[in-house]
C-alpha cells in the first residue's frame, strides 16, 4: 500500500524511498526550506558528520555541535536550522518555530552568551537543491514520500532514528523496511 502523496511545500519532509539508490540521499529525511516555481532547497537532517563546528568555523564560540551533511550542493558552505528565529535577525521562517539561516555575527554572540544552545540549532555543510520541476518529477518517480510539515518533530528525534521514525509515520508497508539492511541481498 502506498500512502496518498502530499504535495511538497516549505516545511515538508522528504523521506527517501527504501531503495532510492543515490548515495547522497540513501535513507535520508530532507527538510524543505524553500519550494516554489523556481525550484527547491532543503537539508538532509539525518547524516551527521564526524566533524565539530568548532574545528571548521573561524571565530566561532565553542558549541560542541557537530556538522551534518546537508546535501551535495556547496558542501564547503555552512548553513544552519534553528528554533530561535525570534532572537536571530535575518532568519527565514520554515514552519511553526523552525527557521533557517540568519545573521552570522549575532549568531556568534547569542551562542557565546548561551542564548542559543546546542539543542536549538543544527549545522549543515552543503544543501540539497532541485531545479524547477525536478523535485516534482522525482516524487512522481517514487523516489520520495512527502510528509506534511510538523508530522515528525525533527528537533526532538535523534538523527540516527529519523528515517525509521518517518517510515513508521508513513505507515502502510513502510515500517517493514525500517530495520532492513541497505542491500537486502546481503541479508
Amino acid at each position: 500500500m502506498t500512502p496518498t502523496q502530499n504535495q511538497p511545500k516549505k516545511g515538508s519532509l522528504l523521506v527517501a524511498e527504501p531503495f532510492l539508490g543515490d548515495e547522497n540521499f540513501e535513507r535520508s529525511v530532507v527538510l524543505l526550506t524553500e519550494h516554489n516555481e523556481d525550484g527547491s532547497i532543503g537539508f538532509v537532517l539525518n547524516k551527521p558528520l564526524e566533524v565539530k563546528i568548532d574545528d571548521i568555523a573561524i571565530d566561532f564560540p565553542t558549541t560542541n555541535s557537530i556538522a551534518h551533511h546537508g546535501g551535495p550542493v556547496q558542501e564547503d558552505n555552512l548553513y544552519f536550522i534553528h528554533n530561535k528565529g525570534n532572537l536571530l535577525p535575518g532568519s527565514d521562517l520554515i514552519y511553526n518555530d523552525w527557521y533557517w539561516g540568519g545573521d552570522l555575527e549575532p549568531l556568534k554572540e547569542l551562542l557565546g552568551l548561551g542564548l542559543i544552545a546546542k539543542e536549538n540549532i543544527r549545522f549543515y555543510l552543503g544543501y540539497s537543491g532541485w531545479s524547477a520541476g525536478q523535485l516534482d518529477f522525482e516524487i512522481s518517480e517514487k523516489s520520495w514520500v512527502v510528509l506534511e510539515p510538523g508530522t515528525v518533530d525533527v528537533f526532538n528525534c535523534t538523527t540516527k532514528d529519523l528515517w525509521k521514525t518517518a517510515l513508521h509515520t508513513i505507515g502502510g508497508s513502510y515500517p517493514l523496511w525500517a530495520n532492513s539492511p541497505v542491500d537486502p541481498t546481503l541479508n
